[in-house]
């Protein structure tokens, strides 16, 4: 037990070395050089096989293709960037209410059975009679009462990057974006697929259009570090049985 012991200090020990590096220290941002985005806009983007490539003067005002003024400006390659709109908005509001109500009645008589009980009731104590052999009576109810409020608004936009094309068509995306205030990291990581469709002209799609969607907005820092049980207590919420 002893030995059980230690080596859950020197775990917790291990495992609080790299918050102590931290002491006096503002959370680091992620590498961006490390993320699936920055590796999307790094690969050879697909050859376009669909235009008619036309060669343009110099000197001329028209210009051909994406780059051009009215050009599809829409994210459709491995690397391009869109706008993610996020305005979540949600409000939900349960209430259930269950009642139960049973009663039940037994009686079980027995006047006159070959003269048995006439003759049983002279031998019974003073009171006592087999005239009403059982009799029993139950009732039980039950009432139980649940309601459910959530109400959740987020509204944020983060820029995207596609960092694959499916077979059919389907890009998938990858965002992320990281906002130090102080001592305090603030992250907002997105994914998820989307049809090229459902990009608006302005190159943006709202967060309800992207299938398989994973949105999570968090943090790290002094503040979310105060916020958090220790880890002793974690363990003990999960260990402890009362």
């Amino acid at each position: 037990m002893k030995i059980i012991s230690i080596t859950a200090i020197l775990i917790l020990a291990v495992s609080g070395c790299g918050r102590l590096e931290q002491v006096g220290k503002a959370p680091e941002f992620n590498a961006p050089q490390q993320s699936n985005e920055h590796f999307a806009m790094m690969r050879t983007p697909f050859p376009e096989t669909n235009e008619t490539v036309r060669p343009t003067q110099e000197a001329s005002l028209w210009r051909s293709g994406r780059d051009s003024l009215l050009g599809n400006q829409r994210a459709e390659r491995v690397g391009d960037i869109l706008t993610v709109v996020i305005e979540i908005d949600d409000k939900a509001e349960i209430s259930n209410n269950t009642s139960r109500s049973r009663t039940g009645s037994e009686n079980l008589s027995i006047p006159g059975l070959l003269g048995l009980p006439q003759s049983l009731n002279k031998k019974l104590p003073d009171g006592a009679s087999l005239d009403n052999a059982v009799s029993t009576n139950s009732s039980s109810s039950s009432d139980g009462t649940g309601s459910v409020r959530r109400n959740e608004k987020l509204t944020l936009r983060v820029a995207a990057t596609v960092v694959d094309v499916l077979p059919n068509g389907v890009l998938a995306v990858q965002g992320s974006q990281e906002v130090r205030v102080n001592f305090e990291l603030r992250e907002l990581l997105v994914n998820g697929y989307v049809r090229p469709t459902d990009i608006t002209r302005q190159n943006e799609i709202s967060y309800d259009k992207i299938a398989a969607a994973r949105i999570s907005y968090g943090g790290r820092g002094q503040i979310t570090d105060v916020q958090q049980p220790r880890l002793g207590q974690q363990i003990a919420d999960i260990v402890l049985p009362f």
